[in-house]
């Protein structure tokens, strides 16, 4: 390969999962059929992430894009609570710290989920197309306030957080596929998105080997294939440049000091932490030379190529180190495509056909993977009564609360948490979490509240806001709160409970997905008559569990 080329191998763009470009939901991010094209096939470049869709259209896509590739592409996906997480059909499972919750009580227990989560999803990944889950998050949330990482972690304590993360890891390793420890090193202790802001993280380098990098000292003993790069800035290590441009940080720390020696990625280039700091050439330069191998969803491809032989030209990198990357490249593709050689191209396209193999539904959502998902959903609840039937007449409401009413994939008219009240004659009504309701006219009113509220990347939101907090106190001043559902964040829970008087049954599940909100729902309605339907569990606490 020439250099350009060895180069256009170190760069992963984002596309969508959706067959189609109308059917791109952030035209700003994905390109469109066309340039994706050339990106693939005329500039070579190494690799996809996805976002949305089915797992039949991502299927479909992603032999598309092999269809145009010389050489095999790395196809990767932010698939931290398995694949159906991002693609619809395949299994959802809980998020991470719904595991480190079990790890409280029975630490075995939790290690077999965290397996089973990785082996499921790296199953269920190669099925579809995927060869790279960029998970497990083996960042240590120690704060409550955190709006990026919060539940997508496994735990608070590192020792917990590297039990869990190794047990997901040795369980996709069964299967030729990579996994990605992130983000080094370690976005838990932080208040701020770096989707939008860089985050300081002012730690002294003691507490930094003593509760940060333990994860990642177990993930990369554990044989974890690639390390992600978090945008942070760190001044115990660096007082300039944030982890993913830093030489002192990525060579200095993660290559010398922890002896890493797979794929180094960088986390998105198109954040506004490094984004709006750096612009795309120059952090695409600054990455390659701190020592990143991809260079993660930068928004144009041939800008950021271009860049990085520019630098070699002007002696601000070597080629030597592109060398060294396009080697990790090469032998990650080994790896995921076995028999494959470099040179090969022909021989690869030849075991190409259009569109699944197979019946996606033998392969996705099997009752196993279910019953997993089912146990570890089960297992993490928490929860204090179940609702009484009014006995008057009353105006039942369903108040659902979500932190963005135009963008949540499992929330709608079908779903549990909106079917199921409604059987039992309570009217919904969804808002977002911003949202302020006007006094009650009616003194006759119940209120179920179910909220769904975690942290998320974009989401600004780690705890309630305010106008959800006014919400709360002005249900419990008009005695209208019959009960509460809480998905998601136990932060959120943690903040709510001292107002909440003791008669008041609550439920709080991790899960926001529509197995989650049976569960729940299923067990606050398990009085009333009729029965919504025979639970395919005992709902005897004492046999909840298997």
């Amino acid at each position: 390969m020439n250099l350009a080329e060895k180069v256009a191998q170190m760069v992963v763009v984002r596309a969508s999962g959706h067959l189609f470009d109308n059917q791109i939901l952030y035209p700003d991010w994905e390109a469109p059929t066309k340039k994706l094209k050339y990106w693939v096939e005329d500039l070579g470049i190494g690799g996809v992430i996805f976002v949305g869709g089915s797992a039949v259209d991502l299927a479909t896509h992603i032999q598309q894009l092999q269809s145009w590739a010389k050489t095999p592409l790395l196809l990767a996906a932010d698939i931290e609570e398995g694949v159906g997480q991002r693609f619809a059909g395949a299994t959802w499972f809980p998020p991470p710290m719904a595991i480190a919750a079990v790890a409280k009580t029975n630490l075995t227990k939790a290690q077999e989920y965290a397996e089973v989560m990785g082996s499921i999803t790296a199953q269920e990944a190669l099925a579809i197309g995927l060869n790279w889950i960029l998970a497990p998050v083996v960042d240590v949330n120690n704060n409550p306030d955190n709006p990026v990482i919060n539940i997508r972690a496994f735990g608070e304590t590192p020792e917990i957080v590297g039990q869990l993360a190794t047990a997901f890891i040795r369980g996709a390793q069964k299967y030729p596929l990579l996994t990605t420890a992130k983000h080094f090193p370690g976005h838990g202790d932080t208040a701020v998105d770096s989707h939008f802001e860089l985050p300081v993280l002012p730690h002294s380098e003691s507490r930094l080997v003593e509760v940060e990098l333990p994860p990642f000292v177990e993930a990369i003993a554990a044989g974890v294939d690639s390390v992600m790069s978090a945008h942070l800035l760190i001044p115990a290590w660096d007082i300039e440049l944030p982890a993913t441009l830093s030489h002192q940080i990525l060579t200095g720390q993660l290559r010398q000091r922890l002896g890493f020696e797979r794929l180094v990625v960088t986390d998105a280039l198109v954040m506004g932490a490094i984004a709006n700091r750096y612009g795309l050439a120059e952090a695409a330069v600054l990455a390659v030379d701190a020592g990143a191998d991809i260079l993660l969803m930068p928004l144009d491809a041939e800008v950021t190529i271009k860049a990085v032989c520019d630098a070699v030209s002007e002696g601000r990198i070597s080629e030597s180190r592109i060398d060294e990357s396009w080697q990790r490249i090469l032998q990650a593709k080994t790896k995921v495509y076995p028999t494959w050689q470099p040179g090969g191209e022909n021989q690869f396209q030849e075991t190409l056909t259009f569109g699944p193999k197979f019946d996606l539904s033998e392969k996705l959502a099997q009752p196993l993977a279910e019953k997993a998902v089912d146990e570890i959903l089960q297992d993490s609840l928490k929860l204090r009564g179940y609702l009484s039937p009014p006995i008057d007449d009353k105006y039942l409401r369903n108040l659902v609360v979500v932190q963005d009413i135009l963008n949540n994939d499992f929330l709608g008219n079908h779903t549990p948490a909106i079917a199921i009240p409604k059987k039992f004659g309570y009217q919904p009504q969804i808002i977002d979490s911003n949202s302020e309701i006007p006094n009650s006219q009616d003194p006759d009113r119940l209120t179920l509240l179910q909220l769904f509220i975690r942290g998320n990347p974009f989401g600004k939101l780690s705890r309630l806001t305010q106008a959800s907090q006014d919400l709360l106190k002005k249900l419990l001043r008009n005695t209208e709160l019959q009960g509460l559902i809480i998905y998601g964040s136990q932060y959120t829970l943690e903040q709510f409970l001292p107002e909440i008087p003791s008669e008041i049954p609550y439920i709080f599940c991790y899960g926001q997905m529509p197995k989650a909100q049976t569960i729940a729902l299923e067990y606050f309605f398990r009085d009333y008559q009729p029965p919504v339907s025979k639970l395919s569990y005992p709902i005897d606490k004492k046999q909840f569990f298997l």
